[in-house]
């Protein structure tokens, strides 16, 4: 379904909407509560309404079918390896726009502008208040170190969140050294991977692991939530870093679709998620970390800690991303 800001709900068809000057029609991976806000903002300023549609799988394909006939103007979804896929796909265009080229940073878009970053978010440690020392993580590579050995838990390394770390740590070092760091992290898994993020906390608060990775936002979605407020307050955050670098961070992000029928309507709502007052309310209601420089995290998450972000480009993690997929699966990481 799509869901008006409105409150409307109206089919999602597969065939092109009438084109109206007042509306934006977006796919989503993103779930809509964690959106709705943006949209309702963009539309009490402008008057243009904002339809959503929650695309959990197959977006990509999607789009593809429906070629120029889509409805979809803007597409918005997380990790660089999906915002490149969407391109790779070759179903977006484009955007030329100072506004947008102002208020993101150029490590967070497209050199060729076909995507822009709205939020990043680190990759990080959570570790056990009762079992892990204050300083006793400190680098990815280290995580491999036979000293963990059962003590790590983490969602499936062919995850995206879990290739775009390993995609890095090609980047900071070479593949045969990902390999071999890769098959060290695996000997020190407490169980087989699977869950998410949040469930790899239970583990610890449970007393099945010590640490586990996990991508910082969820911290604020379990202290939001009255059952695993109890599994985030047996934790905290560690940022770590690579070897000679910084702490991993991705993006969710935004593109236009090449078939956009209200493509002066869609680019103003991208530049409006690039504006001070989105930023501040997309950081707030996803919990992650503005883009534009000068906006501030909110104080629940400035209460975590600083960092100092990678410097490697996002475009080269997504370009290593088939290949740290090959190596997860040659050491068996999920087995």
């Amino acid at each position: 379904m799509i869901l008006r800001a409105t409150t409307t709900a109206l089919p999602l068809l597969a065939i092109a909407l009438p084109a109206l000057a007042d509306e934006v029609n977006v796919y989503s991976l993103r779930q809509p509560e964690l959106v709705q806000p943006l949209f309702d903002a963009f539309t009490a300023e402008t008057g243009i309404a904002v339809n959503v549609a929650f695309i959990d799988k197959g977006m990509v394909e999607r789009l593809v079918s429906e070629g120029d006939r889509s409805p979809a103007d803007l597409v918005m979804t997380v990790d660089i390896a999906r915002l490149s896929q969407v391109v790779d796909a070759g179903v977006t265009q484009p955007v030329s726009s100072p506004v947008l080229e102002a208020n993101i940073p150029a490590e967070f878009r497209d050199p060729g502008n076909q995507w822009f970053g709205l939020t990043s978010r680190a990759r990080i440690v959570y570790a056990s208040k009762e079992r892990v020392k204050d300083g006793e993580v400190t680098t990815y590579e280290d995580l491999a170190d036979p000293k963990w050995t059962g003590r790590i838990c983490t969602r499936p390394g062919t995850h995206d969140y879990n290739l775009g770390l390993a995609a890095a740590m090609i980047l900071h070092h070479d593949a045969a050294y990902m390999k071999t760091w890769a098959t060290g992290l695996r000997a020190n898994l407490a169980k087989k991977p699977e869950g998410n993020d949040r469930s790899q906390v239970k583990s610890i608060w449970a007393g099945e692991c010590d640490i586990s990775l996990g991508n910082t936002y969820y911290m604020g979605e379990m202290l939001a939530d009255p059952e695993q407020a109890e599994w985030a307050n047996s934790v905290r955050i560690v940022f770590p870093v690579f070897e000679g670098g910084g702490t991993h961070v991705n993006v969710s992000g935004v593109a236009m679709t090449k078939a956009a029928p209200n493509r002066a309507a869609a680019q103003k709502l991208m530049e409006f998620l690039s504006s001070d007052e989105a930023q501040k309310i997309y950081a707030e209601t996803n919990n992650e970390f503005p883009v534009k420089p000068g906006v501030p995290a909110s104080a629940l998450v400035q209460g975590w800690g600083s960092f100092t972000p990678d410097t490697v480009n996002l475009m080269d993690v997504a370009r290593e991303r088939p290949e740290a997929l090959k190596i997860m699966e040659e050491v068996n990481f999920d087995g």
